[in-house]
């Protein structure tokens, strides 16, 4: 697998941000190996397609949780592996604690997410541009992240997978109020606005998703994935059911025994690259695109 931690200045941002990218290279040959044998090779191993100039990869944009960065995901998870597996491309920006919102003091991490990375990495890198290619997941935070994310930019977005998401942006709009209102999380406060400013506002996941579900342009599919074990299972289970009563395609999965954690986070980034994503598990070349 190749990675690269790529470094620019965001114009979204206002500043210079990481971005951790994965490429399933190991699958690849540079020459026709089905004409010659060069290399130290298994016998009896199957020829690996070929570059191609002008090939791209369906990709997954794998978002952090809160208190973590780009490089974390790779050195906590075994995800380059798995996507290595899959002949998926990951893209992981670093998010720090923003929940993947234009924050109230004015850095637009939304904007970045939705508007300028995905120009900056269908352009620079062989990303394939088509919205069936593309795929948001995330855990924790970076859950929440990719649910908000699917839900205000449909268009980007094939599925969504949301893997413990239970803190940040959720379209049950009242809980969200509710949170603020009580100061349950300080961070919410350097991120979100007041409470009494959320209704009708971007940061109104409820109001948003009913609008873009009445436009009648297509919608992700949605899996949200929970740990029996953790403590933020409700909030979770309540996106689930609310999605669902909006008229989403979601599907609600909870894995007994499994917490708030690594282990599981694991699990479940495999899992959905498994069992869930609809990957093409090849590279996409260009008669193709």
């Amino acid at each position: 697998m190749g990675i690269l931690r790529f470094n620019y200045r965001s114009q979204a941002l206002e500043g210079y941000v990481d971005i951790t990218l994965t490429y399933p290279t190991d699958n690849l040959s540079y020459y026709d190996m089905r004409k010659e044998r060069r290399h130290h090779s298994f016998p009896g191993a199957p020829a690996l397609p070929m570059y191609e100039r002008g090939m791209k990869f369906q990709t997954i944009y794998l978002i952090h949780g809160g208190g973590d960065d780009d490089s974390l995901t790779y050195r906590y998870l075994n995800a380059e592996f798995y996507a290595q597996q899959h002949n998926v491309m990951l893209v992981t920006p670093r998010m720090v604690n923003s929940f993947g919102i234009d924050t109230q003091f004015h850095v637009n991490y939304g904007t970045f997410l939705t508007e300028e990375l995905p120009v900056v990495i269908q352009t620079l890198f062989a990303s394939s541009p088509k919205r069936e290619d593309n795929f948001i997941m995330g855990y924790a935070m970076g859950g929440n992240v990719a649910l908000g994310t699917a839900i205000r930019r449909p268009d980007l977005y094939a599925a969504c997978v949301d893997i413990s998401g239970g803190i940040g942006m959720t379209v049950n709009t009242e809980t969200l109020k509710g949170e603020l209102a009580q100061g349950e999380f300080p961070l919410y406060a350097a991120s979100f606005p007041a409470p009494e400013t959320i209704d009708g506002s971007g940061f109104d996941l409820y109001a948003t998703g009913r609008a873009q579900l009445a436009s009648g342009a297509p919608q992700p599919k949605f899996w949200i994935l929970s740990g029996q074990l953790e403590f933020v299972r409700s909030r979770i289970k309540a996106d689930a059911e609310t999605m669902k009563q909006m008229g989403y395609d979601v599907d609600y999965l909870e894995f007994e025994g499994r917490n708030h954690d690594f282990p599981f986070w694991d699990f479940a980034v495999k899992y959905a690259m498994d069992q869930l994503l609809p990957l093409k598990n090849s590279p996409i070349y260009p008669e193709k695109l």
